[in-house]
């Protein structure tokens, strides 16, 4: 996979924000297969200038959704928190 396939999108969330400020963490999409080691790479492909410190990442498992009388299911998501270096920044447009 290429670093815009494991990349999909970054998070704006408050919780986002908060860690950008606080802890030099950015939040992103990635794809589902993507592995730590993906992930950082493509960061580092995709922004030269930044070092990954460290990458954590999570499952959010869809939910079944009702709209009248059909059902569906939300898809699956996997986020990437991901740390850089101290002085480092990445900017996301926001």
């Amino acid at each position: 996979m290429e670093a815009h396939d494991i990349i999909k999108r970054p998070l704006h969330t408050e919780k986002s924000m908060t860690d950008i400020q606080g802890t030099n963490t950015y939040h992103f999409e990635v794809d589902r297969r993507a592995r730590k080691t993906q992930v950082r790479a493509a960061v580092e492909e995709l922004y030269p200038d930044v070092r990954v410190v460290a990458v954590r990442t999570l499952r959010t498992p869809g939910k079944m959704r009702r709209r009248g009388w059909s059902r569906g299911r939300t898809p699956e998501v996997k986020k990437a928190m991901v740390t850089i270096r101290d002085g480092d920044s990445i900017d996301i447009g926001y």
